[in-house]
């Protein structure tokens, strides 16, 4: 009998999908809307550029009227005479850019960056994802076993519970003793309700991310960390954050606009050129071909309001990297603490656990032979179950906290 059940429980392991950590991020990454989102932004910002640089190219316009009715004027005898009559005129009016001090080129540039920075948030949001499901990953990882701990338990209490129905059969324990048993199966059997009912939550919170639901027999591989696990320096986040990339290439962004603006101040020279077929009371055509210099004298302030607003600009984006830095500094020193915390937290936690692990050994002996009572069992592997659950839960807030600060660094595995 045990060979069969063995023999159908690794025929149900072998059967079970597996869910590896590798596929759920590359599903994610596929399938979640804000990656997509963040993809089409990239693409606008390349439309942005490619509007940018039309500026720097001929521009050639179709101009073509038609008058219904107009009056025209002529001299005759010394007298001026009017006639009304129909007309119309078509043509082609050409202007080239020869050079507006790097106002537009100014203006590409800043353009080009904006699209580096719509990359860069890409990414960033992709690392941001990964992290999020490798945590889901390792917390379904940490509430699988939790539901295995809670089975034991209620498996362990139901022996015990049979065990002492026996003793009292034979007058060797009360009655108290049978119904403490059963009360504690119960509440064994409420905690696993819990766990399960957490577990399920994290299920279908991966399922979103991935955009596939995730059967209730599949298999995960364990993923969890090490504690020896090597974590980044502040220095090797900051040198690789995307966020602080993303605020460097914003004050050059900005930088580039101020020198725009600035530019606008000293105007623009064209080459221009126009031809066009004339036909009112005669019929002839009209073309020239020159340069024009145009410089804005007044304009009502507006230049000068853009200039200002650039440089205030430039500023902000100084100041946004100082926040963003700081703000970085302070999660990576949090996750510094929480990690020495948790590493020193595992550790005692093993410990206790071993130490509990053979109490409730020496406690069970004692029972059976009638040297203790059932709360001291029940406190001893309430104790050891208790120990059991930290610890798992520890290691995935350890491996969050790591998980946390690669995510910081940029990467994505």
């Amino acid at each position: 009998m045990k060979y069969l059940i063995a023999i159908t429980l690794i025929s149900s392991l072998l059967l079970a999908d597996m869910l590896t950590l590798e596929e759920s991020i590359t599903k994610a990454l596929n399938n979640y809307p804000n990656i997509k989102i963040f993809q089409l932004k990239v693409q606008q910002s390349k439309s942005d550029l490619d509007n940018a640089k039309s500026d720097n190219l001929p521009q050639v316009n179709l101009q073509a009227n038609y008058n219904i009715s107009q009056t025209y004027v002529f001299p005759a005898n010394g007298q001026f005479n009017t006639l009304n009559d129909n007309g119309w005129n078509a043509g082609l009016f050409f202007k080239q850019k020869i050079w507006d001090f790097s106002k537009t080129t100014h203006k590409i540039e800043a353009f080009k960056i904006e699209e580096d920075i719509s990359k860069l948030s890409l990414e960033e949001q992709k690392t941001l994802l990964v992290y999020q499901v490798k945590s889901l990953y390792n917390l379904l990882i940490v509430q699988k076993e939790a539901i295995e701990v809670r089975e034991k338990d209620i498996e362990v209490k139901e022996a015990y519970y049979q065990q002492a129905l026996a003793f009292v059969k034979h007058g060797l324990k009360t009655n108290a003793d049978a119904s403490r048993f059963l009360s504690s199966i119960y509440i064994a059997k409420e905690n696993l309700a819990q766990s399960q009912s957490a577990y399920e939550k994290t299920k279908n919170a991966l399922s979103l991310y991935i955009g596939e639901k995730i059967d209730n027999n599949i298999q995960l591989e364990n993923r969890l960390l090490d504690v020896t696990t090597a974590i980044p320096s502040e220095d090797e986040i900051l040198d690789t954050n995307y966020q602080v990339k993303i605020s460097n290439r914003n004050i050059s962004k900005n930088i580039t606009l101020h020198k725009s603006a600035k530019a606008s101040y000293y105007g623009s020279i064209d080459a221009i050129a126009s031809y066009n077929h004339i036909d009112t009371l005669n019929s002839y055509n009209s073309k020239f071909v020159g340069v024009s210099l145009t410089v804005p004298l007044y304009n009502g302030g507006k230049i000068s309001s853009e200039v200002q607003k650039s440089a205030i600009g430039v500023q902000i984006a100084n100041e946004q990297k100082e926040a963003t830095i700081l703000a970085l500094k302070k999660e990576i020193l949090d996750s510094y603490s929480d990690i020495k915390e948790y590493r020193t937290t595992i550790e005692a936690k093993e410990v206790e656990l071993q130490s509990s692990q053979e109490t409730t050994k020496l406690l069970e002996g004692r029972y059976k032979n009638g040297l203790t009572t059932y709360i001291e069992v029940l406190d001893a592997i309430s104790l050891e179950r208790d120990i059991k659950l930290g610890l798992l839960n520890t290691k995935y807030k350890l491996n969050n906290a790591i998980y946390k600060l690669q995510y910081l660094q940029g990467k994505s595995l």
